[in-house]
């Protein structure tokens, strides 16, 4: 027995992840989306206004995706420190399931977007939302200064992304995963 097709929509945010992710948002026409979605061309419009918006919802989807996925992860872990560290196994675990290749999706958008493009918001609220959920996990694990340290910690994952984009490190999520353990303890 086949399986029931998704809803357009759905296949359209698929499609633009997998297109928008690998080709990058600027080199992909709503036609290869469409194409890819297997859908016709009033499908798109009649989910989204056009372009901009399905960039919007590509990466407000993916976000959410990800915030699932890291939750999932916290949730799993058996200490506060721990918690903190599962950002990297939520990074695994995305990095298998979905791929990492290409880095960052919200990174590379915002390279990609003009600052008023609605995407940009969503990328913008994503990383904001990396650091406060950090800071959060790190406060509960009774570290000093849990704003300053889920700062370094962004910085450290988003290097770390930036690592596997460019494929010059063999392990770059158990390195910022290493790096992170040690900014936890002190430096020790």
């Amino acid at each position: 027995m086949a399986l029931p097709r998704q809803p357009a929509r759905a296949r359209l945010l698929r499609a633009a992840d997998a297109l928008f992710y690998e080709r990058g948002i600027a080199a992909t026409g709503v036609d290869a989306v469409i194409e890819r979605a297997g859908v016709a061309t009033g499908s798109l419009y009649k989910n989204f206004s056009g372009k901009d918006e399905l960039v919007a919802a590509y990466l407000d989807d993916r976000d959410r995706r990800w915030r699932d996925e890291w939750e999932s992860a916290i949730a799993a872990a058996a200490d506060p420190v721990a918690r903190v560290l599962a950002i990297f196994t939520a990074t695994e675990r995305w990095r298998d399931d979905v791929g990492l290749g290409r880095g960052c999706a919200h990174i590379a958008a915002a390279n990609q977007l003009p600052s008023d493009h609605p995407g940009m918001a969503v990328a913008v609220a994503h990383k904001r939302h990396v650091v406060e959920r950090l800071t959060e996990l790190v406060a509960a694990a009774d570290i000093p200064e849990p704003a300053a340290t889920a700062g370094d910690i962004a910085l450290i994952y988003d290097g770390m992304l930036g690592s596997m984009a460019v494929g010059l490190d063999p392990d770059p999520i158990n390195r910022a995963r290493r790096i992170t353990y040690t900014l936890l303890n002190g430096g020790r």
